[in-house]
């Protein structure tokens, strides 16, 4: 017959109240953070659709939004879309929406200068004239602290609907600075677009903007940008009401990433 000694039970009491403490001392792993998605998406509203400082919606409103994925190696792709009208605008046009398929890399030179290299192709659904206005470019940028430097170079025959204008080309300067006031930025731009072609030498200009921009917070910022060009006024016209699409105006905007 077993039998169970004072001293025997005191020693597993003992044990027991042991093991109860250590589980309690020992908390639970807290469980891994989930990795952050390469995926962002996009989706905004802006007053006036201005591309290279000419509207592209005939200083009309203008929905867009996209999708981006970034690697971590510095590889990235993304599509972006608008809506426009300066391709409905011309005789027979078609076209209600741009879109823009892009991607590239980007990588770091020393901790003052990081580049970015790629491609673009800007593609116009339904558009129907003789001479296509889809575009593909190759760009390069180089960022030093708030500024940067981009070169954007057309490598096909036509530039936008433009006959005859391979290598055409669009430089620009940039640089986002904070201003220490109700968290603003202010970004100053300035843009030089050359289309090659002695014919197409009217349709060369200077863009410039000046943008103040406010992170929201969860994902909203919203900016307000005054633009101009020094553009063709008569080349630059639109064609349903005459107006000057390079215009000096004020471009208001909100956008959702997330």
């Amino acid at each position: 017959m077993n039998r169970t000694t004072p001293s025997m039970m005191l020693l597993a009491a003992l044990f027991a109240c042991t093991a109860a403490q250590a589980q309690t001392a020992a908390p639970a792993p807290a469980p891994a953070a989930a990795p952050a998605s390469p995926f962002s998406f996009n989706v905004g509203l802006v007053t006036d659709y201005r591309f290279r400082g000419i509207s592209q919606t005939r200083l009309k409103p203008a929905l867009q939004g996209g999708v981006d994925f970034a690697h971590d190696s510095g590889f990235y792709l993304g599509v972006w879309a608008s809506t426009i009208k300066i391709l409905e605008d011309i005789p027979g046009g078609k076209g209600p929406v741009e879109i823009d398929i892009y991607g590239g890399y980007k990588g770091k030179i020393n901790d003052t200068f990081s580049y970015d290299l790629g491609l673009l192709r800007y593609q116009y659904p339904r558009e129907n004239f003789a001479t296509t206005v889809n575009t593909t470019e190759l760009y390069g940028a180089l960022t030093a602290g708030p500024a940067t430097i981009k070169y954007s170079h057309s490598i096909g025959k036509q530039t936008f609907g433009l006959p005859d204008s391979r290598g055409s080309y669009y430089l620009e300067a940039a640089a986002t600075f904070e201003t220490g006031i109700w968290g603003l930025t202010v970004t100053p731009h300035i843009g030089y677009q050359k289309y090659k072609g002695a014919a197409n030498d009217v349709a060369t200009y200077t863009d410039y903007s000046i943008a103040l921009g406010k992170d929201l917070g969860g994902g909203f910022t919203v900016s307000a940008t005054l633009v101009g060009t020094d553009a063709d006024k008569g080349f630059y016209a639109s064609p349903v009401n005459g107006k000057f699409l390079g215009k000096t105006g004020l471009v208001v905007g909100a956008k959702y990433t997330f």
